[in-house]
């Protein structure tokens, strides 16, 4: 079962997830103490970003958000998977092949 673009709409507005094959895409569930979903912590700190640079254009904003966020990402799940590469790939949800560009391209060390 794939969302409609009516349900990605409505999950736009609302800040939530839409489901894929079925299953909730809403991470927040089960955070304690009422802590913030990361897509929060990822608004504040573009919203941030922008205010500092004082009405001056951003350019190529997507590139750089990436990698921003997807090395430490990269990093963190290895941690976390003991540097098991297999069960790294497995948490993010990509191939591992995929996983070892990407840990070239950082020159990240697993």
């Amino acid at each position: 079962m794939t969302p409609t673009s009516s349900t990605k709409k409505a999950s736009k507005l609302n800040g939530t997830a839409p489901k894929l094959n079925g299953k909730s895409n809403d991470h927040s569930i089960g955070l304690p103490n009422g802590k913030r979903v990361l897509s929060e912590h990822v608004q504040d700190s573009i919203s941030d970003y922008f205010q500092a640079l004082n009405g001056s254009q951003p350019a190529d904003l997507y590139r750089m958000v990436l990698e921003q966020v997807e090395a430490p990402l990269l990093r963190a799940v290895l941690d976390h998977c003991e540097m098991n590469q297999s069960r790294a790939s497995e948490v993010l949800g990509i191939n591992r092949g995929t996983l070892r560009k990407k840990l070239k391209q950082y020159d990240i060390s697993a």
